[in-house]
């Protein structure tokens, strides 16, 4: 049961930053920015995404569309991995190289994690036939 809430909380902060993205993507690049100049320990949070990750990877066995949940966990535990422990040039170059892009590029990657939530919502139970 409790499996089923922390799938709608993962659900539910993609569902935020997508939705973020897809509204105001520049703000929301001028604040990670932000975020990252004045205070560079915040890498230390990525260990949070790498964790829910690993909760993802394995708390989505036996759901609907499991090999999505694998990948996309994996993904998750690679780059909260790659933020928490790499060297700082590295990171440096990957956060800009992220925010160079075009809004249309954030705007995407919205789209995206909103589907990836509705998904989620999906096979977890949350919405559509079977919804609780």
């Amino acid at each position: 049961m409790i499996v089923r809430y922390l799938l709608a909380m993962i659900a539910g902060i993609w569902m935020a930053d997508g939705l973020a993205l897809l509204v105001v993507p520049r703000h929301v690049n001028a604040l990670l920015r932000e975020v990252v100049d004045v205070s560079p320990k915040v890498w230390g949070w990525e260990a949070l995404a790498a964790s829910l990750g690993a909760f993802l990877l394995f708390g989505t066995r036996g759901l609907r569309y499991e090999a999505v949940w694998t990948v996309t966990g994996l993904v998750m535990i690679g780059k909260g991995l790659f933020l928490t422990i790499a060297p700082e040039a590295w990171r440096r170059q990957v956060l800009d190289w992220c925010l160079d892009r075009e809004d249309i590029d954030y705007r995407f990657w919205g789209l995206g994690l909103c589907a990836m939530a509705l998904l989620l919502l999906k096979s977890a139970g949350w919405i559509g036939a079977g919804a609780p």
